[in-house]
């Protein structure tokens, strides 16, 4: 197929878009670098170094002999985004051109702001132009579990069957975003829910846990086809900051009680997936979600893991309890159906397989590259935002008894 990739430039965006080229599918690669800009402007950087999109691409057809197309395309440009779906006509796209930080978008009202329009404008831009010009095209959009937030039954795969008052629906599965990136998540998959009801697209929308590692076949044929490795406060997520804190030699980090639960899933895993969502097309007038995680931890487990790994080499690790600077539960209920995927042939690794082997093993290489003072969380949501650095997790220690 012909397949467009949107946000290619980053974390998951360009392992998949080499993913797919070698399955053999036709791959446009489109992003505005923005993400690299976001960076400058908070000071963070991936501890793997990563090459132009230019590079990669000229790297890859000199690898694997076949081609990506890259355009530099900023989605909330209306006359643009209609423009490439024009010129390309894909037959599927793959939508990670989003802001995906939730710390990010927390920071203060204009990065907020910024977080909503940038991933609600480029998206009903996105969906227009796919209904004017390709309407048969299949839209699969990478959304979050955040969406769910943490109810107190069990979450279905999007939608739940509903029984009130001797009447029976099935509904959109109820939301309870925690930061206002998640909002942008939940209001994107309404919006993709009342294209397909209204106007017979197909979507699939894909409920993503937190993804870790960055090794993938394709990603480890030559350095510069390498992703990002984030492990800062604003972009980083909790296993890779974990494992960089023990690298170097910090506590690691723990928010309040560490009950906190989410699906995670390998990034080998995340590929796969988007591929099985683009074999298996959703029928005209079919909005469709697949929560895409592979197994659930809550944040103290992940610390413990990290903690038995590195003992296993004779390094000791410990873990402190630090201040949560989100407004969340910290111990809850979670169960989250995720069949869906398993149903189409999706094969998970499992972290246990993953950790040490290349995980560990990428921050041990890039140890040099460590920024210390990101480590830690940098933004206060129960404050109202704001840029901040919180004090070192050996001085915390009792926070949680406090």
């Amino acid at each position: 197929m012909r397949i467009a990739v949107l946000g290619a430039d980053g974390y998951l965006g360009w392992p998949t878009a080499l993913h797919l080229s070698a399955q053999g599918h036709d791959v446009v690669a489109v992003d505005n670098l923005i993400r690299r800009r976001w960076d400058e402007e908070c000071g963070t950087g991936s501890l793997v170094p990563i090459s132009s999109m230019e590079a990669r691409c000229a790297r890859w057809q000199q690898v694997s002999g076949r081609s990506i197309t890259w355009h530099n395309v900023d989605l909330r440009d209306r006359d643009a985004v209609e423009q490439l779906v024009v010129a390309i006509k894909p037959e599927a796209v793959v939508h990670f051109a989003e802001q995906r930080s939730a710390p990010y978008s927390m920071i203060s009202p204009s990065h907020g702001v910024e977080t909503q329009v940038n991933n609600l404008v480029g998206t009903l831009n996105l969906i227009y132009a796919l209904r004017d010009h390709v309407p048969d095209c299949h839209l699969i959009k990478l959304g979050t579990m955040g969406e769910y937030g943490t109810p107190n039954i069990d979450i279905e795969e999007g939608f739940i069957e509903i029984d009130h008052n001797g009447r029976h629906d099935r509904m959109l599965y109820p939301k309870s975003p925690g930061s206002v990136y998640h909002l942008s998540k939940v209001h994107d998959s309404h919006n993709l829910e009342f294209a397909c009801r209204v106007w017979d697209m197909r979507a699939t929308d894909l409920n993503q846990g937190v993804v870790y590692g960055t090794t993938t076949d394709e990603c480890a044929q030559h350095p510069e086809l390498a992703t990002r490795f984030d492990y800062d406060g604003i972009w980083g997520t909790v296993l890779n900051r974990y494992c960089v804190q023990a690298a170097v030699g910090e506590p690691l980090s723990v928010h309040g009680k560490g009950g906190q639960t989410r699906g995670f899933l390998d990034i080998r895993d995340t590929v796969r997936c988007i591929e099985l969502a683009a074999l298996n097309a959703p029928a005209p007038g079919e909005y469709r979600v697949f929560n895409q995680f592979t197994e659930q931890f809550s944040v103290l487990e992940l610390a413990e893991k990290v903690k038995h790994a590195r003992a296993a080499h004779g390094l000791e690790t410990e873990i402190h309890h630090v201040p949560n600077p989100r407004r969340e539960l910290e111990e809850h209920y979670y169960k989250a159906r995720h069949q869906h995927l398993l149903d189409l042939g999706l094969q998970p690794h499992n972290l246990s397989d993953t950790l040490i082997d290349h995980v560990i093993q990428a921050v041990e290489t890039n140890i040099s590259r460590v920024r210390r003072e990101t480590i830690a969380a940098a933004v206060d949501w129960r404050r109202g935002g704001g840029l901040y650095r919180a004090p070192a997790a050996s001085t915390l220690a009792t926070a949680t008894a406090r």
